[in-house]
């Protein structure tokens, strides 16, 4: 049967007013050049972040799926063999590991490259002094513990690093079950064997919470489908776009007809993170707002792109329109703002779950961008009111926030440049 997907995937997408093909022209020759060329400036290649921060939920048992597949075969690697960004939302839980070889391979595919020239640490502390100086409010823990660190992310790509089975599976499930305001109409094969149920209608804000998870997880298997490890021998490796392992997570074949929502949902993430990026603009558009680095030349650069970034995404004509969010009551919109703070919060922590390092790299950078998204989102008036001279006073951004705002959204934007080449593949196998 032929995968027919893209000729349901077009028209306007559910709770806005604009349709697939327009976003797909302006990312593809607008956005995604631009994007591409801004994380890669030394400002946004650069992420502080502590791998090392327990699981608050339950005990680490990151673990191959058989049992003579342990960690104990490679005791001086000090990471652990499973991540989660192959993602669990789309396959059946299944033992899908079958030998040592995959557990090696795993283990060797999430470990983060650490390396940074001597050059580029004291850089890094040239940076946190000038951050320090910076009067900021609201910082999270990864850009202020001691355990965090610098990491490069050209050096550490997101892409397949051979985890499957249960693991995945539970944090996959914890996010979805004990945070999202989910459809319980929605097929989720995490699951199977729990029926569906009879459908129940959500308001606006709670669709939109659970369609922002739905998509950042769409977005995540279409990375590892895109750069799949196709053939390693001879110390070098082959990456490349997997056709099966997409059909696998998006053919509605494969997934009960589920693979054209799933999809929806990231284009939908897409414009709520392009929104975010538009509003934010005058933040960023204050002569006294720098992007330091401590060259000079260089900062002047990244920042002149920027903001050319920021006109194109203010030119996008079918914007999300964020006002028709909690626009009911007062008290009641200030009870589901706290909602959504406190599930995207219980959300970042179930990220320190993750086992493999260079996973929960990326799974915390994505949570945060979409985090600060959100906070852009809610801080409307805030950032109307913004002070002209005085930086300490306002709305403020951290730099974290802003490295990871700009990177999720790259990803975002990369992931529909990626449809894309599937779409020709596709083509080309009929």
């Amino acid at each position: 049967m032929c995968f027919c997907i893209w000729l349901s995937l077009t028209g306007v997408l559910d709770d806005c007013f604009c349709d697939i093909e327009s976003i797909d022209v302006f990312n593809n020759f607008k956005i995604y050049p631009r994007i591409q060329k801004l994380t890669e400036r030394d400002y946004f290649r650069y992420y502080r972040v502590n791998l090392n921060r327990p699981c608050p939920f339950w005990p680490d048992d990151s673990h191959c799926s058989i049992k003579d597949c342990q960690v104990e075969p490679c005791p001086e690697v000090t990471y652990v063999l499973f991540c989660f960004c192959i993602g669990g939302q789309y396959s059946q839980v299944a033992n899908d590991i079958t030998d040592i070889a995959d557990c090696e391979q795993a283990q060797d595919l999430g470990a983060i490259n650490s390396t940074l020239s001597n050059y580029t640490k004291e850089a890094f502390e040239d940076w946190a002094r000038h951050d320090d100086a910076q009067d900021h409010f609201c910082e999270l823990d990864d850009e202020t513990s001691p355990d965090a660190n610098y990491v490069d992310l050209l050096l550490n790509p997101e892409r397949y690093t051979g985890y499957k089975g249960p693991s995945a599976w539970r944090v996959w499930n914890s996010i979805y079950e004990e945070n999202c305001f989910k459809p319980r109409s929605v097929y989720r094969p995490l699951n199977p064997m729990v029926p569906p149920r009879g459908k129940e209608c959500l308001c606006l804000e709670k669709r939109v919470f659970y369609r922002l998870i739905s998509g950042l997880h769409s977005s995540i298997n279409i990375h590892l489908c895109a750069e799949y490890l196709l053939d390693e021998g001879w110390g070098k490796s082959l990456w490349g776009p997997n056709v099966q392992e997409f059909r696998q997570r998006f053919d509605p074949a494969e997934t009960k007809g589920e693979g054209t929502r799933r999809l929806k949902n990231l284009y939908f993430l897409y414009l709520i993170e392009l929104r975010a990026l538009s509003k934010v603009a005058p933040y960023f558009e204050r002569a006294f707002v720098n992007l330091y680095t401590g060259d000079h030349q260089e900062d002047r650069t990244t920042k002149e792109l920027l903001l050319q970034f920021f006109n194109d995404t203010k030119a996008f004509p079918m914007h999300f329109d964020e006002k028709s969010m909690f626009a009911g009551q007062k008290m009641e919109a200030k009870t589901l703002k706290e909602e959504f703070r406190l599930h995207f919060k219980n959300i970042s922590r179930i990220m320190d779950c993750v086992g493999c390092s260079k996973c929960r790299l990326w799974g915390k950078l994505q949570t945060q961008g979409l985090g600060t998204a959100l906070k852009i989102l809610f801080s409307e008036k805030e950032i109307k009111n913004l002070p002209e001279h005085s930086p300490s006073k306002g709305f403020q951004l951290t730099r974290q926030e802003i490295v990871a705002l700009l990177n999720g959204f790259g990803r975002l934007s990369t992931s529909i440049h990626q449809l894309h080449n599937f779409r020709a593949l596709l083509k080309e196998k009929r």
